[in-house]
């Protein structure tokens, strides 16, 4: 049963991280039914640009708790990254928003690679290990541990939820954002401007990646270049699990997918002795993808709807 509740925590610690990514993917796709495939990469570089900050901040700040330093390093992170996604939006993906949907496809996997070469190129190949600015004792729950890292995960995942949640719903910005997303023309006529709108989309996905990449880094404890490739991936696979453009069905899908990782890591793997242990952690998600994707395509929270006119 301690294994049971450790890997639970573990899900949901896992599950808050699929959760701010799988938002940004879901968002974007809600609003011009694209993939963005480099959004995985937006978080590796906002994670490698909050290293590199804490680097230059702690020599600098020699008596600063390490939360601020985090805070700061996560804020500056947040403001490149919103701009390399704005950047991207602008420059790949809007003039080919009216081609078929192969071509900006292909376009966000060619910029996924361009990100992660350069990335290599300015921050070298190697692993880099990630700071500790957070007391490291665990607490105990239930013979359960849980450090204050994972404590923070939790809880700024909840507030960035929260904040998105009022933001979609009860802000000019939400409003314009709905409307765009059921149908831009519309929108537009009405006095909405898509193109801000879309742009606005891209930068907030960017922000709530770089707040994954930052906590991905700080459980973990090592960053490098291709760090966002493989939680990008099971993000998309959770937006896809709760129905990809359903903000609700991405952060149940990405919570979901978190706990069946993690339990079946941990401890499906301690009942085979090893056999399905964390070696094979990766499988678990695709295979619910796979089953999704054979028996309900438009996800758990989806809604089967006619192309846009």
């Amino acid at each position: 049963m301690d294994i049971l509740l450790q890997q639970i925590i573990n899900g949901l610690v896992l599950g808050s991280m699929y959760a701010l990514i799988a938002l940004g993917y879901t968002m974007v796709y809600g609003i011009i039914q694209l993939i963005n495939f480099a959004h995985g990469e937006v978080l590796m570089v906002g994670a490698l640009t909050s290293w590199a900050l804490i680097t230059v901040l702690q020599p600098a700040m020699p008596g600063a708790p390490g939360w601020v330093i985090l805070l700061l390093a996560t804020v500056v992170a947040c403001g490149v990254a919103a701009a390399l996604n704005y950047t991207i939006e602008k420059v790949a993906y809007r003039p080919l928003r009216n081609s078929p949907r192969l071509a900006p496809l292909i376009t966000a996997l060619g910029m996924s690679i361009l990100l992660q070469t350069l990335a290599m190129i300015v921050f070298k190949a190697n692993y880099k290990p990630y700071p500790t600015l957070l007391p490291p004792q665990p607490f105990e729950i239930g013979g359960a541990v849980i450090t204050p890292t994972q404590i923070m995960i939790l809880g700024v995942t909840v507030v960035a939820l929260l904040f998105l949640v009022w933001l979609v719903n009860y802000t000019s910005l939400g409003r314009a954002m709905r409307a765009t997303a059921e149908n831009p023309r519309v929108a537009g006529l009405m006095g909405v401007k898509p193109d801000t709108v879309i742009s606005a989309t891209f930068i907030i996905g960017a922000v709530l990646a770089t707040i994954a990449g930052v906590m991905y880094a700080s459980n973990y404890g090592t960053v490098q270049h291709t760090m966002g490739f493989l939680p990008g991936l099971k993000a998309f696979t959770a937006a896809v699990f709760g129905g990809i453009g359903n903000l609700a069905g991405a952060v149940i899908g990405a919570v979901l997918l978190g706990l069946i990782e993690a339990i079946g890591s941990g401890y499906i793997g301690t009942l085979t002795g090893g056999v399905l242990g964390s070696n094979y952690a990766d499988i678990f998600a695709f295979i619910v993808l796979i089953i999704i994707l054979t028996l309900r395509p438009s996800g758990l929270m989806g809604e089967r709807v006619a192309d846009r006119a």
